[in-house]
């Protein structure tokens, strides 16, 4: 159920929030088995009726790199749209986007890690090859009218050459918005961020990129992941990737795991009484098919304990 009442919190009010769905590229990309395609495009489809803002459908790679998003392109053009989603592919290079424009993706999302030896490991390239790249991949995009969003990776930390100075992260930011792109993501790839640093690259971000739509993703590697969720909330950040069950990690980061899950997102920003559009008892319903889509476990925790206003009956006296 939805609040549509402001909340102050830490003395400032809190916007409407919008909660980006990326368990089918950024999750299944790295389970060890092939999510069939069939049951990726019905899970899409489910996930388009639950209120998110945008669905991350897939990725445009090779299949040699990512086998489990082989069928990206089937996937892609058997969804069924909904407006007022946005339907997003990662893609890596000119042939990436080309391929999204040909399936008719709203938007493609673009990364590099700041870290560079990070982004030699994930991407095999320097950072100034990727930005290279990005700006051949915009000269293909020009004028299609499709988004591009673009994604700073190991913004709150590389597992390689640690914490990254803020001014790093903002120059690659001032890269992306000179090329044309759209929106940015700030991604805390490898689970490294906390409440305080997400505070002040957020504050950052807003007081010199102001107007410029900024989302948040975090990973949960270290049990902080809804904690920065709600300091960036306190800094007037109000879009958010979570991954539903709470699957997916980065395969270029020792001791990674998965990211924020979204039916817990979800669930402690309507606790909260934040606005997010969505419908909680609807996106639950769809999580739990996840263990079984994967095959294994989910770590989301709503779905093993319930919703916090799910009461159960008294004992009964021995």
């Amino acid at each position: 159920m939805n609040t549509s009442k402001r909340v102050v919190l830490f003395g400032r009010a809190a916007p409407r929030l919008y909660i980006n769905e990326v368990a089918v590229r950024d999750g299944f990309q790295s389970e060890a088995g092939f999510v069939p395609t069939e049951d990726k495009i019905r899970l899409v489809n489910r996930l388009s009726r639950t209120g998110l803002a945008k669905i991350e459908v897939t990725s445009f790679v090779s299949p040699k790199a990512i086998p489990n998003l082989r069928d990206a392109e089937q996937v892609m053009r058997g969804i069924d749209r909904q407006p007022g989603v946005r339907y997003v592919a990662l893609v890596p290079n000119e042939r990436g986007s080309e391929r999204a424009l040909a399936c008719g993706a709203d938007e493609i999302n673009l990364v590099m890690s700041i870290g560079e030896s990070h982004n030699l490991a994930n991407m095999r390239m320097t950072c100034e090859q990727s930005l290279a790249q990005f700006r051949r991949v915009m000269q293909v995009v020009r004028g299609s009218g499709m988004r591009v969003n673009g994604t700073v990776a190991t913004a709150f930390g590389c597992p390689f050459d640690g914490d990254q100075p803020v001014c790093r992260l903002l120059w690659a930011v001032e890269q992306y918005l000179e090329m044309g792109m759209d929106s940015i993501t700030l991604a805390d790839t490898t689970g490294m961020a906390h409440p305080r640093q997400v505070s002040e690259v957020s504050r950052a971000f807003l007081d010199t990129f102001r107007g410029v739509e900024m989302t948040l993703h975090f990973h949960d590697t270290r049990g902080m992941g809804l904690a920065n969720v709600i300091a960036g909330v306190a800094e007037g950040v109000a879009h958010f990737d979570a991954s539903l069950g709470g699957i997916g990690g980065c395969p270029y980061a020792p001791g990674a795991t998965g990211n924020i899950c979204t039916e817990d997102l979800v669930h402690m920003l309507l606790s909260c009484g934040f606005e997010t559009g969505v419908d909680l008892d609807a996106l639950i319903d769809v999580a739990r098919e996840m263990p079984a889509i994967v095959g294994h476990p989910v770590p989301g925790h709503v779905l093993q304990a319930g919703k916090r206003t799910e009461l159960h009956a008294r004992p009964v006296a021995a």
